[in-house]
């Protein structure tokens, strides 16, 4: 049992921010939870992010993981939606980090090809392997889904980011 680590995999975003928890032991993936982080649309930007704050810390004191792994986001909108998507990202990569959790961080074509086997995949083909990996997942929402994910790749790869942080 001394091998179990407990990982919260976050999809970063300011309208919906995904979450997806999983046990990884060895090889073996176990799902423990997922959800949706929905900070209110109307409100002032400092307020949306305390909410994101509140509910990543509130979500880490619950669930107790041992690490955690965001996904970095590739932008193609304008500066505005990209500056507010940067400081949303911000605030989930400081809470964990802030709570004392080791934080990973992985490309969205990385997450796709650890779960689905290529680089391109779309939102349906990771959900479906989601299911299969995780059959007991429960998600409510393509964001969730994706959290799950950003969670099993970084099962999968945590061991290479901890051989790089000793050689550093």
């Amino acid at each position: 049992m001394a091998n179990i680590v407990r990982i919260i995999g976050i999809d970063p975003g300011l309208r919906k921010c995904g979450w997806g928890i999983i046990e990884s032991n060895g090889n073996r993936l176990q799902f423990v939870a997922a959800g949706t982080l929905t900070p209110p649309v109307q409100g002032e930007l400092a307020y949306r992010l305390a909410f994101l704050f509140e509910g990543l810390t509130a979500l880490i004191k619950k669930y107790q993981p041992d690490e955690a792994a965001v996904e970095e986001t590739y932008v193609n909108k304008g500066a505005r939606s990209a500056l507010q998507l940067g400081q949303a990202r911000g605030v989930v990569l400081m809470t964990p980090a802030a709570l004392g959790l080791p934080v990973g961080e992985y490309a969205a074509n990385l997450v796709k090809k650890s779960v689905v086997g290529t680089g391109h995949a779309d939102k349906n083909q990771i959900q479906l392997m989601i299911k299969t990996l995780l059959p007991a997942a429960d998600f409510n929402s393509a964001d969730a889904a994706d959290a799950l994910a950003i969670a099993i790749c970084h099962a999968h790869h945590r061991r290479d980011l901890r051989l790089q942080a000793v050689r550093a």
